[in-house]
């Protein structure tokens, strides 16, 4: 059932979605507006706004509407494609994601296909002249006044949307909403009276039956509910050898199972062709750097950009403070059913800084912002191992950087930074 409700979620995200469900609703309105117009009940006393022209201005109006609706929201919409895929080339496809994603554009597209819909499929009712008694729908081209308004309205609110759309703060920030999410998600409090279960050892797994992955792909979701339930039934301990954001090689192991494995264990898991950040955290963080590291290149040379994203990866660092990792062993009725690979501190901050770090190495400024941030997080983290592993990527960078600088003075702020974070460390 969550595999389901995953799919149905990446459906209703895709960029045709929602314009396909307002060109139902457009072409439902259009065969209402012309029972209206053909029910004797409804055409006396017709109210002073309803349209009242004849057959003529009918068509004239209904064929304006639609070809002038389709014609610019289809170049408008290519140019900013276009627009887009240069942008992305700065930003990483990350950014057509989020134009494909967004709402606001995909109703704006609604908007242009529905009112051409709603036209042309109006224009087929008017007759007249030689086609036999003449008709007219009243109330769509009504309508189609009103749509047509709307489409300029489109217009103007989506040339705006879409120029704030590509600006670097606004992806970094929302990638980096993206990222607290998922932190969020995967993460909870932590609480000092929790009786903290720990995996069994490798022996408890010694005559395990193995799980084959069936095809290759991401391992998108995993559906923990499900396989718990699925274990209580078959009275099995099921272990999963793989975690969200891994990619599953056809024949390769997946999960085991004591004493036996069952069947469904499989279809518990979602297995796509590309990474999402539903579960997987580590994909959000990588998209964020994905910015840093494009605008450290020397076809782009953005050092400031670089600057915002680690700002953001410090903002995530320090929301993990009063946060944990759950242990990802499940147990049901004091028996162990499931054990789960789950991320952790060291996985998040190497995937954050690591290639910011070997991209950045020869600019200084990126290098002396990523100590000072580490030295944010060593104050604001309690834990000793997480201290430990901020402290250790700060050495890592101070050796880059300080083989890659040249300036005196620059080495010496670096030596500086990197002394103020092993004392925030303690």
């Amino acid at each position: 059932m969550a595999g389901l409700r995953f799919r149905l979620r990446q459906i209703s995200r895709r960029f045709w979605f929602l314009p396909a469900v307002m060109t139902l609703v457009a072409l439902v309105l259009a065969q209402l507006g012309t029972w209206l117009s053909t029910n004797p009940g409804t055409s006396d006393d017709a109210p002073a706004w309803l349209y009242g022209g004849g057959v003529d201005g009918s068509r004239s109006i209904l064929a304006a509407v639609a070809s002038s609706s389709i014609g610019v929201g289809g170049t408008v919409f290519s140019i900013t494609i276009a627009a887009l895929s240069y942008a992305a080339g700065t930003m990483g496809p990350r950014l057509l994601q989020n134009f494909t994603e967004d709402r606001g554009n995909q109703v704006t597209l609604g908007v242009f296909i529905s009112t051409f819909t709603f036209s042309l499929y109006s224009l087929r009712t008017v007759t007249g002249g030689d086609e036999g008694t003449p008709f007219v729908p009243h109330y769509n081209v009504t309508l189609a006044l009103v749509l047509a308004l709307g489409c300029v309205g489109a217009l103007v609110y989506f040339i705006g949307h879409v120029t704030g759309s590509i600006n670097t703060t606004r992806v970094v920030n929302l990638l980096t909403a993206d990222l607290r999410s998922s932190l969020l998600n995967a993460t909870e409090l932590t609480d000092p009276e929790r009786n903290v279960q720990s995996p069994p050892e490798e022996e408890f797994w010694r005559d395990a039956e193995t799980l084959l992955a069936e095809k290759g792909g991401y391992l998108q979701l995993v559906d923990h509910e499900g396989l718990i339930a699925l274990a209580v039934e078959t009275e099995t301990t099921i272990r999963l050898l793989v975690r969200p954001g891994d990619y599953l090689y056809p024949n390769s192991p997946v999960a085991e199972a004591v004493p036996t494995l069952p069947d469904g264990v499989y279809s518990r898991l979602t297995v796509g062709n590309s990474r999402t950040r539903e579960q997987d955290v580590e994909h959000a963080v990588r998209l964020l750097a994905e910015v840093g590291t494009r605008a450290l290149s020397p076809g782009t040379n953005d050092p400031f950009t670089a600057v915002d994203v680690i700002d953001r990866f410090g903002d995530a660092l320090c929301t993990l403070e009063d946060r944990q990792w759950p242990t990802g062993v499940y147990s049901r009725d004091d028996e162990l059913r499931l054990v789960v690979a789950t991320s952790g501190f060291e996985g998040l901050v190497a995937s954050m800084f690591d290639q910011i770090r070997q991209f950045g190495a020869g600019a200084p400024a990126v290098s002396i912002r990523i100590l000072d941030v580490l030295a944010v997080a060593a104050q604001v983290l309690d834990d000793p191992g997480r201290r430990a592993v901020v402290t250790h990527h700060a050495t890592k960078l101070r050796d880059d950087a300080l083989e890659a600088t040249r300036n005196a003075d620059d080495r010496v702020t670096i030596e500086r930074r990197h002394r103020a974070v092993l004392e925030a460390a303690g």
